[in-house]
């Protein structure tokens, strides 16, 4: 049996995979295929580039939610958003929205689970809360926000709540060494200075 690896990020990959589930790269297609002339392989999901390799990726998942459906996004990586189905993995999403560019805009996930769109260019702009987008700027989006392709397409940003640092949490420490607030088992000395 033949192990199929991605030829961008060497992973294996299932043979009847379009799209490497590790790095987003368009898989070759296999040479059977009629006529067809062979297409370039084109990263989609771009990996974003870890400053530090401190701490592990978050399991939050960006959610941007569309008339036409859902499109997620993991930490991690980053989506086109547009019409151009060589560039976006979403472009089905968007093909009856002639005023949504082609590559309009990207929505990021880093690794700690904040989330971003840029507008790459757009024709018609991109949309945070009804606050333009410069074109290759970035914004930061939170959960609630609302964010519009040109005119006609906006979608809901769900992002879950990132779970607080443990460290963060901890208390101070009691000069008796119990809890702030705890009893001790002692009833509180008396003030008699009266």
């Amino acid at each position: 049996m033949t192990t199929h690896t991605c030829p961008s990020c060497a992973a294996r990959v299932s043979p009847d995979d379009l799209i490497c589930f590790t790095c987003g790269a368009n898989l070759p297609r296999p040479t059977a295929i009629r006529d067809d002339p062979p297409l370039p392989t084109t990263i989609m999901q771009e990996y974003m580039r870890r400053d530090d390799s401190t701490g592990p990726i978050s399991s939050a998942v960006l959610r941007l939610t569309f008339p036409t459906g859902n499109v997620e996004v993991p930490a991690g990586t980053s989506l086109l958003l547009g019409r151009d189905p060589a560039e976006s993995l979403v472009a089905a999403a968007f093909s009856q929205f002639e005023n949504v560019s082609r590559r309009h805009a990207t929505v990021t996930m880093d690794d700690a689970g904040h989330a971003t769109i840029r507008d790459e260019h757009s024709t018609n702009g991109t949309f945070v809360n009804g606050d333009r987008v410069l074109p290759g700027n970035t914004v930061r989006l939170a959960d609630g926000d609302r964010v519009r392709l040109a005119a006609d397409v906006a979608a809901d940003v769900v992002l879950p709540r990132q779970e607080p640092d443990p460290a963060s949490l901890s208390r101070p420490e009691a000069s008796n060494g119990s809890r702030p607030g705890a009893s001790n088992g002692s009833r509180p000395e008396a003030d008699n200075s009266a």
